[in-house]
């Protein structure tokens, strides 16, 4: 398993831009919970699935098999 940054430069820099404008939260979601921090609760369970592969919703991380 290996995580990493999107390979589209123009996507990390988008979403790197909203994490500050939100104070770390994904720029993704309305709501500004200890779930919605970045790196997203929904994506740690995501990694924790062995059969899982793609990208977190804000699209930032990618975790390939």
């Amino acid at each position: 398993m290996k995580v990493t940054l999107n390979p589209d430069a123009e996507v990390v820099k988008t979403v790197k831009e909203g994490l500050k404008r939100t104070g770390g939260y994904c720029p993704c979601r309305l709501d500004r919970t200890p779930e919605t921090k970045c790196m997203c609760q929904e994506f740690r369970d995501q990694i924790k699935d062995p059969s899982f592969e793609g990208f977190c919703h804000c699209l930032l991380y990618h975790k390939s098999l």
